[in-house]
């Protein structure tokens, strides 16, 4: 049996989209107060602008952190763990209140469809206080899948 080859492939931001949509597996990752890295598992998906989306709540590490320092990373993984991934840095912006409860919905649809009762969900984020993170993508890495350097093929 052959070994698994590392890949790593450039794309252009409209394929980088069309990598993470289907996605929805990721590791978002912010900067502390002192600037070293915090990292957050996180379920993702993509708005029509083109922007990582992210649902949380006002008071994780996550958004106090990218509410301070709008500079983070997201790392979206396949649902295999050998799958491919890619990193994506770029700018955050954090949404609160009522602000957040729209995007939340638009949010809900590219993760999991319709939902049955769209003023339900609407109460529910209301009630919980959720927030919403967006990451507009500033520069990415290649779309890369894991395994041993060429020179070993």
């Amino acid at each position: 049996m052959s070994p698994s080859i590392a890949t790593t492939t450039t794309v252009s931001r409209a394929e980088l989209l069309d990598f993470v949509r289907p996605r929805h597996r990721a590791v978002l990752l912010t900067r502390r107060t002192d600037g070293g890295p915090q990292a957050s598992p996180v379920t993702c998906g993509v708005d029509a602008e083109g922007r990582i989306v992210v649902s949380t709540y006002p008071e994780r590490a996550k958004t106090r952190n990218a509410a301070r320092d709008p500079r983070v990373a997201v790392v979206v993984l396949s649902d295999e763990f050998d799958g491919p991934w890619v990193q994506i840095d770029g700018a955050a912006e954090v949404l609160e209140g009522e602000a957040a409860v729209e995007p939340l919905v638009d949010y809900y649809r590219v993760i999991a469809g319709e939902h049955p009762d769209w003023d339900e969900y609407r109460a529910a984020m209301r009630r919980q206080g959720k927030a919403l993170l967006r990451l507009t993508p500033e520069r990415w890495g290649p779309v890369a899948t894991g395994g041993f350097p060429p020179r070993l093929a």
